[in-house]
């Protein structure tokens, strides 16, 4: 990639703060990285000593509980920066991210990237901000994960998963998205066999599901 690759770095909401200069410096010190679809970009408890920058491609996130039990977090998808907290408290990766499809990243450096927060109130103040609006969605999200049914919270994963990518693609198949919703493979499988049943979705092809009535399903994410 020419010289002008740093830019790329610019639609990243992490550094949307940082001026043309730092985000040069911190390009020319990344390291470029290809994962396929299914490699691992990074594991659960490993060392965070480079920030991830995803610049093409998604992501799984997913963690073994102590008894062991995998939970998955939710995908990402580019671009973006993956893990931030396990680089800011020096705690190891939160957990175990697996490419979804082919992924291009740029690996900065800890301390490249923890200087200029040292550096810069306003880059500070920003990183921060953003961490806080991380944290409270990710809240409402554990809130409603423990209030709805499954069918509801199916509901409204699939309904977020259109707005994003119109056909939706399950994670993995039906465990990992049980992982994912914090419900038994069995439960979600009626579900969907319930939605599908109702004629609110239908499978497009294998793995894959078509939303028919986003009106209804709608309803269904708010536990009507």
């Amino acid at each position: 990639m020419g010289g002008d690759g740093w830019r790329r770095l610019r639609d990243v909401p992490l550094f949307t703060a940082l001026p043309d200069e730092d985000l040069s410096a911190l390009w020319g010190a990344s390291i470029p990285r290809r994962y396929d679809r299914g490699e691992t970009l990074r594991v659960q408890g490993a060392p965070a000593d480079h920030l991830l920058v995803l610049l093409e491609g998604r992501t799984a996130a997913s963690a073994t509980t102590a008894g062991g039990r995998v939970v998955g977090f939710g995908t990402w998808a580019a671009p973006c920066a993956l893990d931030k907290v396990a680089l800011l408290d020096g705690a190891g990766h939160t957990a175990t991210f697996t490419a979804v499809s082919p992924c291009a990243v740029r690996a900065v450096p800890r301390a490249r990237f923890t200087a200029l927060l040292d550096d810069s109130a306003a880059v500070r103040a920003h990183v921060f901000r953003l961490l806080a609006a991380q944290a409270r969605a990710q809240q409402h999200r554990l809130t409603d994960t423990v209030a709805l049914p499954c069918e509801a919270r199916l509901a409204a994963w699939l309904l977020e998963r259109q707005a994003i990518a119109g056909e939706v693609a399950l994670p993995g198949g039906q465990r990992e998205l049980a992982d994912l919703l914090g419900v038994t493979r069995v439960t979600v499988n009626r579900a969907l066999s319930r939605l599908r049943h109702d004629g609110l979705i239908r499978w497009a092809d294998p793995g894959r599901i078509r939303i028919v009535a986003p009106e209804l399903l709608t309803l269904r994410a708010g536990g009507g």
